[in-house]
This record gives C-alpha cells, sequence and structure tokens, in this order.
C-alpha cells in the first residue's frame, strides 16, 4: 500500500508531521508553514484575503470587516490542492483567524468526483488536546507508535521543567499580553504553561479562547512579570508595536516595568503554535520566570527583555 501524500494546512500540524519523522510525506503546505526548513519548498494552496503588513491595531480591523461581512479570512488554491493528489488533509476548527478551516477545505474539496481526502481537523485549546492531536495525526498516517512515543517525550520533557519549577521559591504573577491593539490575553494553552513554569497567571482561563483585557485590569492586576506574545509576530515586529503599550500613560508605574521583567517572545514560532514546540515556549518561560534556575538557551531567539 502506498505511503499517504499529506497536506498540512496548518502550522503546529506540519511541525507535527515532521516530528513523527514523516516529513517526506508531505506534498502541500499553508502560507505560515515554515519550520522546519525543509517544509519552505512545498508548493503553497492557501494565502490570506487581508494585507498582514500594518500594526496591530489595522490588522484586527482588517479581520474583522471580513468576519463582519461572513467572509472566510483566507483563501484555498482548491485547483492546486486537487492537483497535488493528497490523501489526508489536515486543517484546524480551533480558530477561524488563525488558519484554514474545516468548512473550507470541505467546500474546496466538495466536488471532486475521484475518491476524497481523509480530513483530520485539530481544535486544540489546551495541553490535552495537543497530545490528541498528534495521536490523531499519527493514526491518519498509519504510525500510531510513533505518535504515542512522541507524546510520551514531549511529556516528559514538560514534566522535568514542571518538576524544577515547583521546588523554586517564589511564583511571580504574570500577564501574557496575546495581541496589543486592541489588548487581548492569552488564554488556550497559556495558563497551563504559566503554571508549569512556576508563576501564576491573571488572564486567560485554560481551554478557554483568548479574552479580551481591559487596559485598567492590567493596571489593577500590576503583574510582577508581563510577557508579551503576539499571535503572528516574531520579536521585531513585537518590538515595533511596542509603542502601543509604553506610550499609556500608567505604563512607567507597573510593577514589571519598574523592576525590567518586561519579555518579547516570539510569540509566531512558539506559543502561537500548538505543537511539539510548546516544550520550548514552556522553556522559554521557565528562563524568563526563574533565570536563576534556568538557562536553556533561548535568550535572543526565542525571548528578550524589552
Amino acid at each position: 500500500m502506498a505511503e499517504p501524500r499529506v497536506i498540512s494546512l496548518i502550522a503546529s500540524a506540519t511541525e507535527i508531521v515532521c516530528a513523527l519523522g514523516l516529513a517526506d510525506r508531505l506534498v502541500g503546505r499553508s502560507h505560515e508553514c515554515d519550520f522546519p526548513d525543509e517544509v519552505r519548498r512545498l508548493p503553497v494552496v492557501t494565502e490570506p484575503k487581508f494585507l498582514t503588513q500594518g500594526t496591530s491595531a489595522e490588522i484586527d480591523r482588517r479581520v474583522k470587516d471580513l468576519l463582519e461581512q461572513a467572509l472566510s479570512v483566507y483563501r484555498v488554491d482548491a485547483l492546486r490542492l486537487r492537483a497535488l493528489r493528497p490523501d489526508v488533509i489536515v486543517t484546524q476548527s480551533q480558530c477561524e483567524v488563525c488558519a484554514v478551516t474545516l468548512s473550507e477545505v470541505e467546500q474546496a474539496v466538495s466536488d471532486w468526483l475521484e475518491a476524497r481526502p481523509r480530513i483530520v481537523s485539530l481544535e486544540p485549546t489546551g495541553l490535552a488536546d495537543l497530545w490528541t492531536d498528534i495521536a490523531r495525526v499519527a493514526d491518519a498516517l498509519g504510525v500510531p507508535e510513533r505518535g504515542a512515543a512522541l507524546v510520551e517525550s514531549l511529556q516528559e520533557r514538560m514534566a522535568a521543567i514542571a518538576e524544577r519549577a515547583g521546588g523554586l521559591a517564589g511564583r511571580p504573577s504574570v500577564a501574557s499580553i496575546e495581541w496589543i491593539d486592541p489588548l487581548m490575553a492569552a488564554g488556550n494553552w497559556m495558563p497551563e504553561l504559566v503554571e508549569k513554569a512556576g508563576g501564576v497567571s491573571l488572564f486567560g482561563e485554560a481551554g478557554k479562547h483568548s479574552p479580551g483585557m481591559r487596559w485598567e485590569a492590567l493596571v489593577r492586576a500590576d503583574p510582577e512579570v508581563i510577557v508579551v506574545l503576539p499571535c503572528g509576530f516574531d520579536m521585531a515586529r513585537t518590538r515595533a508595536e511596542m509603542p502601543a503599550l509604553t506610550g499609556r500613560p500608567d505604563w512607567r508605574e507597573l510593577r514589571a516595568v519598574r523592576a525590567g521583567r518586561v519579555f518579547l517572545t516570539d510569540g509566531n514560532q512558539y506559543f502561537n503554535r500548538p505543537g511539539p514546540r510548546l516544550v520550548e515556549s514552556l522553556e522559554i518561560l521557565a528562563e524568563i520566570l526563574h533565570p536563576e534556575a534556568f538557562h536553556l538557551g533561548h535568550e535572543g531567539t526565542g525571548w528578550e527583555r524589552l
């Protein structure tokens, strides 16, 4: 039986496929799939319908304009998708802003007369869902034992960090910011990662979508640490956006600012992708929250101080 041809339409799923040792089965990807480097050679079958350049506020406005018109945020190249003859397509139904959704993929293959590909739709909202998603992708590709081994390895790495962090003195309060303008806290798996890294998450609930955050609430909470991880932004772009926060009247009075404990991260590569590199995301948080105990080599690439 021929090995299944796979198209991944979400960056985290592409990383899962590669972590399973099956990168050679990928025949197509989304416009956001860029890790590991080898996947960049693959044909791209999606694109955003909005201009991705500009400020946080401008991007937010463009996306909301599309959604208010009941339009999808991304476009699927149905002709290219069909030409690549996938046996399995991996997509997601967790967030219509993050990537192509299940309904869009189903629409793209609705008129195929030949055998339709198997569609695997992931919906991760917490760490437990990540383990389930890895198992589902592995099962769909016929390697359930690899999926089980990968999950076990990732869980062991996370547990080692959590155990070490749990034995340290002090648990700093943390505000995780997922969007700058308008202000949003980080939900989903982020509160769990903060807890495992030895901190106390002040905003967002584990297993629930990222909520809006009022500036006044951030000031009242006065966190000891602020971690900024805008969805889809690297550190350079995040730094360029920071005047929207640092220009606020009360910014300099915040405890985290006075202590020099405001950190920028590469949210795009790490925290915003519910794939294998959530382990590295946990390592980054551990370095930020407990620099006296964790030196894992992510400073400068995964995070930097404001």
